[in-house]
């Protein structure tokens, strides 16, 4: 009966008639569907009930008339006659429709439950309980939920929630505008479609110190975001801690993980110890689902009677991972595209006006501007036309004055700076000794060609102004970075500390002095900038990183062999005696450590960071620097003296070889306080012949034990407490070199010493002493061997 019927009415003539066909045959098809099985999965059980055909046939002839209507007293129809449009403060449009059954919505799916025991009433999406708090064109905003984790200040769980929500088989899925997002330092939130499979999407926040923090950052350091798939239809949030937040209870007792609208959460510190944070975040982020209409493409839907676009619309498929489509109102047209008789033709002119004196012509789908008689334009801009030239010459000139006014301007502000800038870079060469460097360099013909005084733009242009991606390291002495010279040559850059007044000759003296050393073991310092606020040294550039990076580089692709340590150590050691001995005035280098030892790509050594710009003379004859040294590094009679001898070096050379011997580092913070210097704990191997316990097993497995045994002993002798009783670095020089030697053909040591020996290699005539090492059983007079390292 109700199929005759309403094939009856699909007999009317005209378009009035052809729409209540297909929207009646529609809602039949519908009412079938949902007498078989209750609509299969529906996750928050929503059911149909049948609805007489009289009510339908009403219900179909009110729409026709009430539309035409409301349309021609220009009221916009946003639901079907009869229904309600608000819930509270909801505006619910058409084909959403409010009521369980009730007829008021496009489908089942679609119905709008509102519960009037609220005040004021709230919506919920169909039979469920998900609160809707707004409804657009695309989306549906929902009310959030939040998973959670709270522990006491032992670690004991204090509340625990975890969120679930399944959209089953509706037409609707969680937008891509959501962000799965996790609040808490010390939280990793895992998202699923089901329990244990499915894994979707996880995120983790932490941090140990709330100064560390800063609003509106998703870093991963208190907060952390990340996206969601397109087409999700299900989640469960859960979440897991690391150490039960007793690391960070007194600033984070609590963990949250929600999925909500990106834009509409800025995080803020005082959210991780706010107790109010799940309230702000049900206020303020919803969650945002999307919405389409049925299951078919727009091709395919187009060629049913179920297709819901009325007129002057057009269909666009899903974007959001669901088969389906929308429908939107055609261009120059407003209104619900879901309602017959559809979307309306609208005067642009009044919405889009065209400049005040142009003229408007509304066109369906647009409009048109154009300038009246008189006005020169595109009708968004319209100029009237004068015949008076004297108005066109005036607003010429006044122009061309402008013009002229603005480039004198600029070329006054351009030389004013730039007299500025010069006597700036003047005052601060003063500043920084630059005249007692010119002085010295006058005086001293030979040092014209060793010391370069390069200018502030050179180095301004190496560096490209200083670049933050320019850095190569920082320390207590400055921040290094790396440049290029204008000849192509590759530059270390040292942006150096302050250097007080009363520094200054010093300071000077020895730029002089350590710009003349030439040893292919020390990075040699090419020169200086003392035109900026503070010196800007300038030194050769190696490429291959520290000896630190190679030592404690357990990944490298390629580990340095004991050999290459042993040579390491020997070159390294040759410096250090260069530095001592050689030079005009003896150098002190004060902070030796594997980290300001640079191997370049041939993995030879080159010592550096001497801590020239905050250097100073100890007394008249040996050159040493203001750096406090390096724990693990420093001599132990330092501490007691406050004084810097040369076998201060000797002693922070000889923790230098207990890592080379060892791969560990200076300091470790994994044993107990006793056992943190590294040197501590070589001392107490040898003391107890244990040294095997300590050394590194990449070396051990080199056939190479006499020579292992030779260099432990040799830092043994260079750790000692007393510095009297530590041999030179000549001393230590020599037996590397002997150690190294002593693997080597006869015929290669003869060769080595020939080379090192026309060179200029650095002859122990001034030592009478001997210094005698254990295992090898000889004692080696210090001054029948030379130091074979060249001083060119």
């Amino acid at each position: 009966m109700l199929e005759l019927i309403i094939n009856s009415l699909c007999g009317w003539r005209g378009t009035i008639g052809r729409c209540i066909c297909r929207q009646s045959k529609g809602w039949m098809r519908r009412q079938k569907k949902s007498r078989m099985g209750l609509m299969q999965s529906m996750s928050f059980g929503i059911t149909i009930k049948g609805i007489s055909i009289i009510n339908v046939v009403i219900s179909v002839r009110i729409v026709t008339a009430r539309a035409q209507l409301l349309e021609s007293l220009g009221i916009s129809i946003q639901t079907l006659p009869g229904c309600p449009s608000k819930c509270g403060n909801l505006t619910v449009p058409y084909p959403f429709g409010i009521g369980i059954n009730a007829g008021c919505s496009i489908d089942p799916w679609f119905d709008i439950n509102c519960n009037t025991s609220f005040n004021p009433p709230k919506a919920f999406l169909s039979k469920g309980n998900l609160e809707v708090i707004d409804i657009s064109d695309t989306k549906i905003r929902l009310k959030n939920y939040i998973a959670s984790m709270c522990y006491n200040k032992i670690g004991g769980m204090t509340h625990e929630n975890f969120v679930e929500v399944n959209l089953g088989t509706s037409p609707f899925s969680f937008s891509k505008e959501n962000k799965l997002t996790v609040v808490g330092c010390d939280d990793l939130s895992l998202m699923q479609e089901k329990n244990l499979v499915n894994f979707v999407s996880s995120c983790i926040a932490l941090c140990s110190d709330s100064s560390e923090l800063s609003d509106e950052s998703f870093s991963g350091i208190g907060c952390c975001q990340t996206s969601i798939p397109k087409g999700l239809k299900r989640f469960i949030i859960s979440q897991a801690t690391l150490l039960n937040h007793t690391k960070v209870w007194s600033f984070n007792p609590c963990g949250y993980s929600f999925l909500g609208e990106q834009d509409r959460y800025k995080f803020r510190v005082s959210d991780l110890s706010n107790p109010n944070f799940v309230q702000r975040i049900l206020e303020t982020v919803p969650l945002v689902i999307d919405w389409v209409i049925g299951n078919q493409t727009c091709v395919d839907v187009q060629k049913s009677t179920e297709f819901a676009c009325q007129q002057n619309s057009i269909c666009v498929d899903s974007d959001t991972g669901l088969e389906g489509y929308r429908c939107n109102c055609s261009k120059g047209y407003e209104g619900n595209p879901y309602l017959i008789p559809g979307c309306k033709h609208i005067n642009e002119c009044v919405k889009i006006p065209c400049h005040e004196k142009a003229i408007c012509t509304n066109t369906p789908g647009g409009y048109n501007c154009s300038c009246p008689h008189g006005y020169l334009g595109d009708g968004r801009t319209c100029i009237a036309q004068h015949s008076n030239k004297l108005v066109v010459y005036t607003g010429l000139g006044t122009s061309i004055g402008l013009l002229l006014l603005l480039v004198v301007t600029y070329w006054l502000y351009k030389v004013v700076k730039k007299r500025k800038k010069h006597k700036c870079r003047q005052k601060n060469f003063k500043q920084n000794g630059g005249l007692l460097l010119q002085q010295q360099i006058s005086t001293n013909e030979g040092l014209v060609d060793k010391t370069s005084l390069f200018t502030a733009k050179e180095l301004l242009k190496a560096t490209d102004q200083f670049n933050e991606s320019r850095i190569l390291g920082r320390g207590g002495q400055g921040t290094v970075y790396k440049g290029m010279l204008s000849d192509g040559r590759t530059i270390a850059v040292k942006k150096s500390k302050v250097v007080s007044v009363d520094q200054l000759e010093q300071f000077i003296n020895e730029v002089v002095i350590l710009s003349q050393i030439n040893h292919r073991n020390v990075v040699k310092l090419l020169g200086c900038c003392l035109e900026t606020e503070v010196p800007l040294l300038v030194y050769e550039f190696i490429a291959n990183r520290t000896l630190f990076d190679h030592i404690h580089d357990l990944n490298a692709e390629f580990p340095i062999t004991w050999y290459m340590r042993l040579r390491i150590a020997a070159e390294i050691a040759g410096a250090l005696a260069y530095l001592h001995y050689e030079t005009s005035v003896p150098i002190y280098h004060r902070d030796i450590k594997s980290s300001n030892i640079l191997l370049d790509e041939n993995y030879k050594p080159k010592v550096s960071d001497f801590g020239i710009s905050r250097s100073i003379a100890i007394d008249q004859t040996h050159l040493t620097t203001l750096v406090k040294g390096t724990f693990g590094y420093l001599d132990p009679e330092y501490f007691q003296s406050s004084q810097f001898t040369e076998k201060s070096d000797v002693y922070s050379f000889g923790v230098v070889l207990v890592e080379l011997l060892s791969g560990q580092k200076a300091i470790s913070s994994s044993v107990t306080e006793d056992e943190r210097s590294l040197a501590t704990r070589f001392l107490v191997s040898m003391k107890r012949n244990c040294l095997h316990q300590i050394l590194d097993p990449r070396i051990l497995e080199q056939d190479n034990e006499k020579d292992i045994v030779g260099v432990a002993n040799l830092a043994y002798g260079c750790l000692n407490l007393n510095g009297k009783e530590r041999p030179t670095m000549k001393e230590v020089a020599m037996e590397l070199e002997n150690i190294r030697l002593s693997k080597m053909p006869a015929s290669a040591q003869r060769v080595s010493r020939v080379i090192n020996t026309e060179v200029g290699s650095l002859v122990m005539s001034d030592i009478n002493s001997t210094w005698t090492i254990s295992d090898h059983n000889s004692s080696l007079p210090s001054d029948t061997n030379p130091l074979l390292y060249q001083t060119v």
